[in-house]
Protein backbone atom coordinates (compact mmCIF):
# COMPACT_ATOMS: atom_id res chain seq x y z
CA UNK A 1 0.00 0.00 0.00
CA UNK A 2 1.08 3.59 -0.67
CA UNK A 3 1.98 5.85 2.26
CA UNK A 4 -0.22 8.71 3.41
CA UNK A 5 -0.28 11.68 1.02
CA UNK A 6 1.98 14.63 1.64
CA UNK A 7 0.25 17.97 2.22
CA UNK A 8 1.75 20.90 0.36
CA UNK A 9 0.87 24.53 -0.39
CA UNK A 10 1.03 25.96 -3.90
CA UNK A 11 1.24 29.69 -4.58
CA UNK A 12 -0.93 30.78 -7.49
CA UNK A 13 -0.38 33.68 -9.85
CA UNK A 14 -2.18 36.34 -7.82
CA UNK A 15 -0.30 35.61 -4.61
CA UNK A 16 -2.92 33.35 -3.08
CA UNK A 17 -2.09 29.78 -2.17
CA UNK A 18 -4.06 26.54 -2.39
CA UNK A 19 -3.74 23.21 -0.63
CA UNK A 20 -2.53 20.18 -2.53
CA UNK A 21 -2.05 16.51 -1.72
CA UNK A 22 0.83 14.51 -3.16
CA UNK A 23 0.32 10.75 -3.37
CA UNK A 24 3.75 9.31 -4.11
CA UNK A 25 4.04 5.86 -5.65
CA UNK A 26 6.20 3.27 -3.94
CA UNK A 27 9.80 3.51 -5.13
CA UNK A 28 9.87 -0.09 -6.29
CA UNK A 29 7.20 0.40 -8.95
CA UNK A 30 7.28 4.10 -9.86
CA UNK A 31 6.29 4.74 -13.46
CA UNK A 32 7.94 8.16 -13.68
CA UNK A 33 4.62 9.87 -14.41
CA UNK A 34 2.87 12.60 -12.44
CA UNK A 35 -0.92 12.62 -12.77
CA UNK A 36 -2.55 15.91 -11.76
CA UNK A 37 -6.27 15.70 -10.96
CA UNK A 38 -8.55 18.68 -10.46
CA UNK A 39 -11.77 18.26 -8.49
CA UNK A 40 -15.34 18.78 -9.67
CA UNK A 41 -17.32 21.98 -9.14
CA UNK A 42 -19.16 20.89 -6.01
CA UNK A 43 -16.58 19.02 -3.93
CA UNK A 44 -12.93 19.53 -3.04
CA UNK A 45 -9.89 17.30 -3.32
CA UNK A 46 -10.81 15.42 -0.12
CA UNK A 47 -14.01 14.03 -1.62
CA UNK A 48 -13.98 10.19 -1.50
CA UNK A 49 -13.98 10.00 -5.31
CA UNK A 50 -10.85 12.13 -5.56
CA UNK A 51 -9.05 10.29 -2.77
CA UNK A 52 -9.97 6.90 -4.19
CA UNK A 53 -8.64 7.69 -7.66
CA UNK A 54 -5.52 9.43 -6.37
CA UNK A 55 -4.65 6.57 -4.03
CA UNK A 56 -5.58 3.96 -6.62
CA UNK A 57 -3.30 5.42 -9.28
CA UNK A 58 -0.53 5.84 -6.72
CA UNK A 59 -0.80 2.14 -5.87
CA UNK A 60 -0.42 1.44 -9.59
CA UNK A 61 2.90 3.28 -9.79
CA UNK A 62 1.90 6.86 -10.58
CA UNK A 63 2.72 9.95 -8.54
CA UNK A 64 -0.58 11.80 -8.15
CA UNK A 65 -1.16 15.43 -7.24
CA UNK A 66 -4.62 16.74 -6.29
CA UNK A 67 -5.43 20.31 -5.28
CA UNK A 68 -8.19 22.75 -4.43
CA UNK A 69 -9.17 25.55 -6.73
CA UNK A 70 -9.12 28.91 -4.96
CA UNK A 71 -12.88 29.26 -4.45
CA UNK A 72 -13.02 25.86 -2.76
CA UNK A 73 -9.93 26.62 -0.68
CA UNK A 74 -11.68 29.74 0.59
CA UNK A 75 -14.92 27.96 1.41
CA UNK A 76 -16.98 29.46 -1.41
CA UNK A 77 -19.50 27.42 -3.38
CA UNK A 78 -19.48 29.26 -6.70
CA UNK A 79 -16.50 28.46 -8.94
CA UNK A 80 -14.12 31.25 -9.86
CA UNK A 81 -14.17 32.82 -13.33
CA UNK A 82 -12.65 30.74 -16.07
CA UNK A 83 -9.38 32.68 -16.25
CA UNK A 84 -8.79 32.30 -12.52
CA UNK A 85 -9.49 28.56 -12.61
CA UNK A 86 -7.08 28.15 -15.51
CA UNK A 87 -4.38 30.23 -13.80
CA UNK A 88 -4.67 28.06 -10.71
CA UNK A 89 -4.30 24.87 -12.74
CA UNK A 90 -1.27 26.27 -14.56
CA UNK A 91 0.35 27.15 -11.23
CA UNK A 92 -0.19 23.59 -10.03
CA UNK A 93 1.39 22.15 -13.18
CA UNK A 94 4.41 24.42 -12.76
CA UNK A 95 4.71 23.46 -9.08
CA UNK A 96 4.55 19.76 -9.93
CA UNK A 97 7.29 20.11 -12.51
CA UNK A 98 9.52 21.92 -10.01
CA UNK A 99 8.83 19.63 -7.03
CA UNK A 100 12.03 17.85 -6.03
CA UNK A 101 10.30 14.47 -5.74
CA UNK A 102 8.65 14.78 -9.17
CA UNK A 103 11.40 16.29 -11.31
CA UNK A 104 11.98 14.30 -14.46
CA UNK A 105 8.46 12.86 -14.45
CA UNK A 106 6.23 13.09 -17.47
CA UNK A 107 3.00 14.90 -16.70
CA UNK A 108 -0.61 13.88 -17.34
CA UNK A 109 -3.34 16.35 -16.42
CA UNK A 110 -7.09 16.03 -16.01
CA UNK A 111 -9.65 15.48 -13.30
CA UNK A 112 -13.27 14.94 -12.42
CA UNK A 113 -15.89 16.89 -14.38
CA UNK A 114 -15.00 20.60 -14.08
CA UNK A 115 -11.43 19.77 -13.07
CA UNK A 116 -10.94 17.86 -16.30
CA UNK A 117 -12.58 20.59 -18.36
CA UNK A 118 -10.28 23.25 -16.92
CA UNK A 119 -7.31 20.98 -17.63
CA UNK A 120 -8.44 20.73 -21.23
CA UNK A 121 -8.77 24.51 -21.51
CA UNK A 122 -5.26 24.95 -20.11
CA UNK A 123 -3.98 22.37 -22.59
CA UNK A 124 -5.68 24.20 -25.45
CA UNK A 125 -4.13 27.52 -24.38
CA UNK A 126 -0.73 25.87 -24.09
CA UNK A 127 -1.10 23.93 -27.33
CA UNK A 128 2.37 25.00 -28.40
CA UNK A 129 3.69 22.75 -25.66
CA UNK A 130 1.40 19.83 -26.48
CA UNK A 131 2.90 17.91 -29.33
CA UNK A 132 0.89 15.43 -31.41
CA UNK A 133 1.82 11.79 -30.87
CA UNK A 134 1.89 10.16 -34.30
CA UNK A 135 4.00 8.36 -36.87
CA UNK A 136 7.22 9.92 -38.07
CA UNK A 137 5.45 10.89 -41.30
CA UNK A 138 2.69 12.77 -39.53
CA UNK A 139 5.22 14.33 -37.18
CA UNK A 140 7.32 15.48 -40.13
CA UNK A 141 4.36 17.15 -41.86
CA UNK A 142 3.61 19.18 -38.71
CA UNK A 143 7.16 19.88 -37.60
CA UNK A 144 7.55 23.40 -38.94
CA UNK A 145 4.22 24.57 -37.55
CA UNK A 146 4.90 22.97 -34.18
CA UNK A 147 8.34 24.57 -33.92
CA UNK A 148 6.89 27.99 -34.72
CA UNK A 149 4.14 27.60 -32.10
CA UNK A 150 6.54 26.31 -29.45
CA UNK A 151 8.83 29.27 -30.06
CA UNK A 152 5.92 31.67 -29.53
CA UNK A 153 4.89 30.00 -26.26
CA UNK A 154 8.32 29.19 -24.86
CA UNK A 155 8.00 31.86 -22.21
CA UNK A 156 4.77 30.46 -20.68
CA UNK A 157 4.96 29.31 -17.03
CA UNK A 158 4.29 25.70 -17.97
CA UNK A 159 6.86 25.74 -20.74
CA UNK A 160 9.51 27.20 -18.47
CA UNK A 161 8.81 24.69 -15.72
CA UNK A 162 8.68 21.59 -17.91
CA UNK A 163 11.40 22.30 -20.45
CA UNK A 164 14.10 21.16 -18.04
CA UNK A 165 12.33 17.95 -17.10
CA UNK A 166 10.63 16.40 -20.12
CA UNK A 167 11.89 14.79 -23.36
CA UNK A 168 10.75 14.84 -26.97
CA UNK A 169 7.99 12.98 -28.80
CA UNK A 170 6.45 11.95 -32.09
CA UNK A 171 2.75 11.84 -32.94
CA UNK A 172 0.20 9.21 -33.80
CA UNK A 173 -3.19 8.86 -35.46
CA UNK A 174 -6.16 8.54 -33.10
CA UNK A 175 -6.94 5.07 -34.40
CA UNK A 176 -3.46 3.95 -33.37
CA UNK A 177 -3.24 5.71 -30.00
CA UNK A 178 -2.04 3.36 -27.27
CA UNK A 179 -0.87 3.50 -23.68
CA UNK A 180 2.68 3.93 -24.91
CA UNK A 181 1.82 7.30 -26.45
CA UNK A 182 1.48 8.88 -23.03
CA UNK A 183 5.04 7.96 -22.10
CA UNK A 184 6.37 10.62 -24.46
CA UNK A 185 6.00 14.37 -24.50
CA UNK A 186 7.41 17.54 -26.01
CA UNK A 187 10.06 19.71 -24.44
CA UNK A 188 7.46 22.20 -23.27
CA UNK A 189 4.37 20.19 -22.62
CA UNK A 190 2.04 17.64 -21.22
CA UNK A 191 2.06 13.93 -22.01
CA UNK A 192 -1.72 13.47 -22.05
CA UNK A 193 -5.08 14.25 -20.51
CA UNK A 194 -7.52 12.03 -18.61
CA UNK A 195 -11.15 12.99 -18.03
CA UNK A 196 -13.19 11.26 -15.32
CA UNK A 197 -16.64 12.25 -16.53
CA UNK A 198 -16.18 15.05 -19.09
CA UNK A 199 -18.93 17.73 -18.85
CA UNK A 200 -19.59 18.05 -22.57
CA UNK A 201 -22.71 20.13 -21.95
CA UNK A 202 -25.00 21.15 -19.05
CA UNK A 203 -27.63 18.51 -18.20
CA UNK A 204 -30.61 18.77 -20.53
CA UNK A 205 -28.86 21.28 -22.81
CA UNK A 206 -27.02 19.24 -25.46
CA UNK A 207 -26.90 22.26 -27.75
CA UNK A 208 -24.52 24.05 -25.35
CA UNK A 209 -21.44 22.03 -26.19
CA UNK A 210 -18.14 22.67 -24.41
CA UNK A 211 -15.98 21.32 -27.19
CA UNK A 212 -14.80 24.32 -29.23
CA UNK A 213 -11.33 24.26 -27.64
CA UNK A 214 -10.73 20.52 -27.90
CA UNK A 215 -9.30 20.52 -31.47
CA UNK A 216 -6.44 22.70 -30.24
CA UNK A 217 -5.24 19.90 -27.96
CA UNK A 218 -2.73 17.70 -29.74
CA UNK A 219 -1.78 15.47 -26.82
CA UNK A 220 -3.61 12.12 -26.46
CA UNK A 221 -6.76 12.09 -24.36
CA UNK A 222 -8.66 9.44 -22.42
CA UNK A 223 -12.36 10.07 -21.78
CA UNK A 224 -13.89 7.87 -19.06
CA UNK A 225 -17.64 8.35 -19.35
CA UNK A 226 -20.67 6.70 -17.77
CA UNK A 227 -23.34 5.46 -20.15
CA UNK A 228 -25.95 7.40 -18.09
CA UNK A 229 -23.96 10.64 -17.85
CA UNK A 230 -26.38 13.57 -18.09
CA UNK A 231 -23.45 15.89 -18.92
CA UNK A 232 -22.63 13.99 -22.10
CA UNK A 233 -23.46 10.51 -23.32
CA UNK A 234 -20.86 8.21 -24.87
CA UNK A 235 -22.58 8.66 -28.24
CA UNK A 236 -22.27 12.42 -27.93
CA UNK A 237 -18.60 12.10 -27.07
CA UNK A 238 -18.01 9.72 -29.96
CA UNK A 239 -19.57 12.29 -32.29
CA UNK A 240 -17.34 15.02 -30.80
CA UNK A 241 -14.22 12.93 -31.18
CA UNK A 242 -15.11 12.15 -34.78
CA UNK A 243 -16.11 15.72 -35.64
CA UNK A 244 -12.87 17.22 -34.35
CA UNK A 245 -10.59 14.29 -35.28
CA UNK A 246 -9.36 14.17 -31.69
CA UNK A 247 -6.52 11.93 -30.61
CA UNK A 248 -8.73 10.36 -28.02
CA UNK A 249 -9.86 7.07 -26.56
CA UNK A 250 -13.32 6.68 -25.01
CA UNK A 251 -13.78 4.20 -22.15
CA UNK A 252 -17.44 3.67 -21.33
CA UNK A 253 -18.63 2.64 -17.88
CA UNK A 254 -21.85 0.73 -18.54
CA UNK A 255 -24.59 1.98 -16.24
CA UNK A 256 -22.37 4.70 -14.84
CA UNK A 257 -23.54 8.25 -14.14
CA UNK A 258 -21.49 11.46 -14.12
CA UNK A 259 -19.51 10.14 -11.14
CA UNK A 260 -19.22 6.70 -12.75
CA UNK A 261 -21.62 5.29 -10.15
CA UNK A 262 -23.64 2.26 -11.26
CA UNK A 263 -27.14 1.37 -9.97
CA UNK A 264 -27.38 -0.70 -6.81
CA UNK A 265 -28.87 -3.60 -8.76
CA UNK A 266 -25.97 -3.62 -11.22
CA UNK A 267 -24.19 -6.99 -11.55
CA UNK A 268 -20.92 -5.12 -10.99
CA UNK A 269 -20.35 -3.29 -7.72
CA UNK A 270 -19.28 0.34 -7.56
CA UNK A 271 -15.87 -0.64 -6.16
CA UNK A 272 -15.35 -3.16 -8.95
CA UNK A 273 -16.21 -0.47 -11.50
CA UNK A 274 -13.74 1.98 -9.98
CA UNK A 275 -10.99 -0.64 -9.85
CA UNK A 276 -11.62 -1.43 -13.52
CA UNK A 277 -11.44 2.25 -14.44
CA UNK A 278 -8.20 2.65 -12.49
CA UNK A 279 -6.72 -0.30 -14.37
CA UNK A 280 -7.78 1.26 -17.67
CA UNK A 281 -6.26 4.65 -16.81
CA UNK A 282 -3.05 2.95 -15.69
CA UNK A 283 -2.81 0.93 -18.90
CA UNK A 284 -3.34 4.06 -20.96
CA UNK A 285 -0.77 6.11 -19.07
CA UNK A 286 1.78 3.35 -18.66
CA UNK A 287 5.39 3.93 -19.68
CA UNK A 288 6.84 1.79 -22.44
Amino acid sequence: MSSQPEQIKITVSDGESVSAMLYLAAKKNRAGVTVILGHGAGANQLHPFMRLFAAGLSERGFDVLTFNFQYMEQGRRVPDPRAKLEACYRAVIAAACEHKKLKGNRVVIGGKSMGGRIASQVAALECGGLTPLSDAAAHSSRKSKAQETIKKRSTSPIAQATARNIGSTASRDVSQTTARDVSKTSADGIAGLVFLGYPLHPPGKPEQLRDAHLPQITAPMLFVQGSRDAFGTPDELRATIKKHHLRAILHVVEGGDHSLKVPKDSPTSRNQVYESVLDEVARWAELS
